[in-house]
Parts: C-alpha cells; sequence; structure tokens
C-alpha cells in the first residue's frame, strides 16, 4: 500500500499582512471554470493583489479586462518570447494603444526561451531587442522571461540600459551570481514555487544571497505550483508556500518577507 500523503495546510499570514502574487496568468483555459473561487481564495488566503501577464496581444487584451472585472488585479501586455514570431508593425501599435489603458503596471512577458524555440532564436533576438525599447519608451518596467538564455537576456538588458522604471527577472532559474548582474541593472527577482522543490539547491542558494529588497513572490500560475500541490493547478494562493520557503531561507518570519515582497512590488508597480 502507498503512503497517504500528509496534509500541509497553507501557511498563514498576521492580519492586516499580505502578498502580491506579482505573476499569474488568469486569462487562461484552467481558470475558465472557477476563477471567482480562485480570487476568492487568494483574497481569503491574504494574496491582496495579483498581476495577470500579457504573453500576446489577445491575452493582453485579456489581461486588461480582468484587471477592469477584480479590484485586487493588474494588467501587464507583451509578446512572449514563443509568440515572437507573430509579432509585427500591427501588434506594436497594438500594443502601444494598451498600455495607456487603466490598471496596466508593466511591459511583458518578454525575453528568451532556448529550450523550447517555438520561435527561432533569431526572431526571439530581435523581437526581445525591440520590446525592451517599447517598453522603456512606455516608462514601464519589464518583466523578463530568461529560459537558459540568461548571457543573451544580460548582454541585451545591459546594452538597453538604464531601466529607470526597473524590471522584473521572473521565474528565476539562475545561479547567486546571475541574481547579481540582474540586480545591478535595477532588477527584482520573482521566486516560483520551484523554490520548494527538494532538487532546487541552486535556487535556494540564490535566494539565501539575494537582498530581500529585491525580491518577490509569484505563482507563474496555472504552472509550477509549490510543494506540497507540486503537479496539480498553480493559483495565487498557493504563493503562500512559496513565500513561507523563501522566508524559512532568508531566516525571516513569513509576515516579514510578505511585508517587504509586497513593499518592493507596490514600489515597482506604482500600485
Amino acid at each position: 500500500m502507498s503512503k497517504k500523503k500528509k496534509y500541509i495546510p497553507l501557511p498563514q499570514l498576521s492580519q492586516g499582512v499580505s502578498l502580491i502574487d506579482t505573476h499569474c496568468h488568469l486569462d487562461m483555459a484552467a481558470y475558465k471554470a472557477d476563477l471567482d473561487d480562485v480570487i476568492i481564495r487568494a483574497q481569503d488566503a491574504g494574496v491582496a493583489k495579483i498581476v495577470t501577464i500579457g504573453i500576446d496581444l489577445k491575452s493582453s487584451k485579456e489581461a486588461i479586462k480582468l484587471a477592469s472585472r477584480y479590484s485586487g488585479v493588474y494588467a501587464t501586455i507583451g509578446v512572449h518570447p514563443h509568440d515572437a514570431k507573430d509579432f509585427t508593425p500591427e501588434t506594436e501599435s497594438a500594443l502601444q494603444t494598451l498600455a495607456h489603458k487603466e490598471k496596466v503596471v508593466a511591459y511583458g512577458e518578454i525575453g528568451l526561451d532556448f529550450v523550447k524555440k517555438y520561435s527561432p532564436s533569431e526572431i526571439q533576438l530581435e523581437v526581445f531587442r525591440r520590446q525592451v525599447v517599447i517598453g522603456k519608451e512606455l516608462q514601464l518596467p519589464l518583466i523578463i522571461h530568461d529560459r537558459e538564455a540568461h548571457n543573451e537576456i544580460y548582454q541585451i538588458l545591459k546594452d538597453h540600459g538604464p531601466y529607470p522604471k526597473g524590471g522584473i527577472i521572473h521565474c528565476f532559474s539562475g545561479d547567486a551570481s546571475d541574481a547579481n548582474r540582474f540586480m545591478e541593472l535595477g532588477f527584482l527577482i520573482s521566486i516560483p514555487g520551484v523554490v520548494t522543490f527538494k532538487k532546487a539547491e541552486i535556487l535556494q542558494k540564490a535566494v539565501h544571497e539575494i537582498p530581500a529588497e529585491s525580491l518577490l513572490i509569484e505563482t507563474d500560475g496555472p504552472f509550477l505550483a509549490p510543494v506540497p500541490k507540486r503537479g496539480k493547478r498553480n493559483e495565487p494562493a498557493y504563493s503562500l508556500y512559496t513565500a513561507a520557503k523563501v522566508a524559512d531561507i532568508k531566516d525571516m518570519s513569513l509576515d516579514d518577507l510578505a511585508i517587504q515582497t509586497t513593499l518592493n512590488a507596490n514600489r515597482l508597480f506604482s500600485i
């Protein structure tokens, strides 16, 4: 007989303390049947704000709709590297118009993905460079997707700096030296549920070294659910598991970690 997994309750924040899920994809089909309940569970858990991410023109528009529907939800716009091959002047123009909509707080998710390569690397590089320029012109923080492209991402960001509005290295997957390079450019480091995985020693060591003033917490929902929900649909409430792990690594209380990362996010997004 297989052992029944031990139930691990959601960590709890003290009254008056809240957390921000800085990266979730609320428009995706995984949430279609129960999005209201997902939002309610997040709020009940103390996740007071959620940033829902645009990854192409359609999802950017959906993100803005969701932000207008839910008081604690904010939107971003941009084209993900998977869809770089579909980026056109018309897409660029439409995104620039959307940038001025209410509750749009950042430009992204943009970047490079050299693992799946749904768009050719050369096109990803070209579109990423262009979107970095667009985001800066719009005076929005940048949200960066970096998968097996640390050096290329860093060089492009360095070439196009400085970044007065800052930005985020989303779903950080590098080591402490990578984090330091990005922080020197003015970027915050966002930690996903992966940090709770047993074999995530490199990420855990990086989190230990990164100052709390440079950290954010995210789900990347519906993907990458933290332990003990690994393998299930991720949702904003589960960011408490990630935050608790980060707090443990940093030898901080969960409340203090939540207060600091919320301050970081509010400052970055101007919310």
